[in-house]
């Protein structure tokens, strides 16, 4: 019967040899698929792959003015105040006082 090392020996290369046969194949894998892509001018959607990126697929829409400054400057109230609001207001002003009537 092996010993506690020795399994922990057979253990390690085997997980060695798991990653490399993993690399091996992956790498067969991504040129196949290159070449089955490039031989019939398959796109990302032929593949069943959506747009990329965190906006893929989204559309964003537009939110109205909440707030508007002395010199025209506009915020949703969304997010961190811009600093021309934050200036006013520690100058004593107050939030309420640039309000958008609606």
């Amino acid at each position: 019967m092996a010993t506690y090392r020795e399994l922990l020996e057979q253990r390690d290369s085997l997980e060695q040899q798991i990653a490399e046969a993993r690399r091996s194949e992956v790498a067969a894998a991504i040129a196949q698929a290159k070449q089955l892509i490039a031989e019939y001018g398959l796109t990302a959607a032929d593949c069943g792959f959506r747009g990329l990126g965190a906006l893929a697929g989204k559309t964003r829409t537009t939110v109205a003015v909440k707030y508007r400054g002395p010199n025209g400057e506009g915020w949703s109230g969304r997010g961190k105040a811009p600093n021309w609001l934050t200036s006013l207001e520690a100058h004593g002003r107050h939030r309420d006082e640039f309000l958008v009537s609606r």
